[in-house]
């Protein structure tokens, strides 16, 4: 950080007159506008169309804070980037025809990307991420939730995943979750 950069305390450098600029990715002018900006992705991304001094053609910029998020430590201790391509993967895998609509399942995922930057960990078990990912699951869907589960706690027997069913079956449905109050916000 630039010595005395307003802003410098707060942990990030002010942008100088250069910073301002946003190339055209169209013509390479420089001086574009912002004709409108909007909150996406639950807050935690500014959305701006803008529009090139140049050529006149419009585009769109996402702003977003940069944490990073926590390097995965597998069962077997090798640490591995995180990929939010895998954990899409795993996530869809199970809603494979489910009637759970695409952006829900987005925004699950936006959250438990969210949920680890915010840690402050620079590493996480896999373990604890299964768990999250279970816990989003069982809010999305809960046929999907028992199939995640299935794999991901390896179950053995039939017996297993009664278990699994009798204990789903004894909490709220998610629908009831999502219409109560919440005492304490989620992190």
């Amino acid at each position: 950080m630039a010595g005395g950069a307003a802003g410098e305390t707060l942990g990030f450098t002010a942008p100088s007159c250069n910073d301002r600029l946003m190339q055209c990715p169209f013509c390479d002018e420089h001086e574009t506008r912002v004709v409108d900006s909007r909150l996406s992705d639950d807050g935690a991304q500014v959305r701006r169309r803008r529009k090139c001094a140049g050529c006149g053609e419009r585009f769109t910029t996402r702003e977003a804070a940069e944490l990073a998020v926590p390097r995965i430590v597998k069962n077997d201790g090798t640490r591995v980037p995180f990929e939010e391509r895998k954990l899409r993967s795993g996530m869809l895998r199970a809603l494979e025809k489910r009637p759970v609509p695409s952006d829900a399942v987005e925004t699950a995922i936006g959250r438990l990307r969210r949920r680890l930057m915010r840690s402050g960990e620079r590493e996480i078990a896999s373990r604890a991420v299964g768990e999250l990912v279970m816990e989003a699951l069982r809010d999305l869907d809960r046929v999907a939730y028992v199939r995640f589960a299935s794999v991901y706690r390896s179950f053995e027997d039939v017996s297993e995943f009664r278990e699994e069913i009798d204990r789903l079956e004894s909490e709220p449905t998610p629908e009831a979750r999502r219409s109560q109050l919440r005492l304490i916000p989620d992190e």
